[in-house]
């Protein structure tokens, strides 16, 4: 019978901190991986993951931000138009 390999699985927390030590604190990832005792190919895969989630998060940002200038400018469209229909009303 062949023994299933078991893999150790790590938090999100614990990925988003050894990302944090090469990014944030200078560490090579040899280092970080010497430290942490993980594979040196598992802290440049969870780098990737952590890269391609904060542009994500940019781009979502980035929309928020072109949603809200679009808005702004068509609450000031409103204003204008209303205080040009006013001054019709008055003449």
């Amino acid at each position: 019978m062949v023994q299933k390999r078991s893999y150790k699985q790590y938090s999100k927390e614990f990925k988003e901190e050894a990302v944090a030590l090469i990014r944030d604190q200078s560490y090579s990832v040899a280092e970080a991986s010497k430290s942490l005792g993980v594979a040196s190919n598992m802290l440049y895969r969870w780098k990737k993951i952590n890269k391609s989630n904060c542009r994500q998060v940019r781009k979502q940002w980035d929309g928020l931000l072109l949603t809200l200038a679009i808005r702004r400018r068509c609450a000031k469209m409103v204003s204008v138009n209303l205080v040009v229909f006013m001054s019709l009303l008055e003449c």
